[in-house]
């Protein structure tokens, strides 16, 4: 099992298109997981380094654009034509892959249901991947009730962002492991990032305190990649994914960050690297 390492852009948000690709090539990822910014200059940039590391670094540089919605006030129709224009709009970019934080967890099942399938017929159309992550908020925010959709849909392509599931559910998924499972083979994309009952982040999980949540993390993610063994999949993506405030704690009146988000990210992966049962 082939596995590739992305960089979030998020938390990078006070660079230069080109200075964060620079970073994310010197740091030994395989590509990058960017929410564009509403910055026509920065969309620009960044394509033409995009092209440019590929004809000189790295042909295969993984370029995943994600696709989320600010919260609106808005009806399903409404909510329709916003997310058909930002995925239509993303497509023209051609990424490998697009990461879609999909549908309202306050919608009915029915109108999630037709967001979904008007975005399996976007990526059809545009011959483009399009993955749906686990995210509270979304139609994918609660473990049982997202197997409902898996059953209407048995081809859904997801992004494991299990903290979510963890923050919902105020639980560890102990009680859930077969749920759980089930959804395994519908994993395309992992976000590695460890979360506890009470918030989708620690505050560093290579802290001793965090060691359980670690190993209980990781337990997860190489059950997804023994999956994909089996079923002869060749290769997976995974995107560290610690992010800023509000993710990562602050000291109280001084708002400084109980981590280094970027460090973590970094040693996160080195981390699975050594970690992940990725032959046999």
């Amino acid at each position: 099992m082939d596995v590739k390492y992305t960089c979030t852009f998020w938390g990078c948000e006070q660079q230069s298109a080109k200075d964060f690709l620079s970073n994310v090539v010197a740091n030994g990822y395989d590509g990058v997981e960017i929410n564009f910014p509403d910055d026509t200059n920065f969309i620009a940039e960044f394509m033409e380094e995009l092209k440019n590391i590929r004809n000189t670094v790295n042909p295969n540089f993984i370029f995943i654009a994600q696709q989320v919605l600010s919260n609106k006030n808005e009806t399903v129709d409404e909510y329709i034509k916003r997310i058909t224009e930002r995925l239509e709009f993303l497509t023209t970019l051609k990424p490998d892959y697009i990461n879609s934080h999909t549908g309202k967890d306050f919608y009915d099942f029915s109108d999630n249901c037709k967001i979904i399938e008007i975005i399996e017929h976007i990526s059809r159309k545009s011959e483009i991947p399009i993955w749906h992550e686990i995210h509270r908020g979304r139609f994918s925010f609660h473990l049982k009730t997202l197997l409902k959709y898996i059953d209407i849909f048995p081809r859904l392509k997801l992004i494991a962002d299990f903290s979510h599931f963890c923050v919902v559910s105020e639980s560890n998924l102990d009680d859930q492991k077969d749920l759980l499972a089930k959804i395994y083979p519908n994993i395309k994309h992992i976000h590695a990032r460890v979360g506890f009952e009470q918030s989708p982040q620690v505050n560093n999980p290579f802290a001793p305190e965090w060691n359980s949540y670690l190993e209980r993390y990781l337990s997860w993610w190489n059950e997804i990649i023994e999956i994909h063994k089996k079923s002869n999949g060749s290769q997976i993506t995974i995107t560290p994914e610690f992010g800023p405030f509000p993710y990562m704690p602050q000291e109280p009146f001084t708002q400084k960050p109980l981590s280094n988000q970027w460090e973590i990210n970094l040693e996160m992966k080195h981390y699975l690297q050594q970690n992940l049962i990725t032959n046999g």
